[in-house]
């Protein structure tokens, strides 16, 4: 059974494959074994965060677009 650090490491990489590109981002979970809980659960708020942020910038741009368009 997966340790909750594990668990955070894992859904870490997850959210950074989530983003548009062609390789796959891997983490070695050695680099991060010395982080504890609090610090990893911060990381993968600021992700969510980031990827909201992307997600209304790209919204912005394309109500931008629609109004050049039309």
């Amino acid at each position: 059974m997966a340790t909750r650090k594990e668990i955070l490491i894992n859904d870490i990489q997850n959210l950074l494959n989530t983003y548009e590109q062609v390789t796959t981002t891997s983490i070695n979970p050695a680099l991060l074994e010395f982080l504890d809980e609090d610090t990893l659960v911060e990381i993968i708020s600021n992700l969510l965060e980031q990827k909201e942020n992307s997600k209304d910038a790209d919204e912005q741009w394309l109500e931008k677009f629609k109004k050049t368009v039309q």
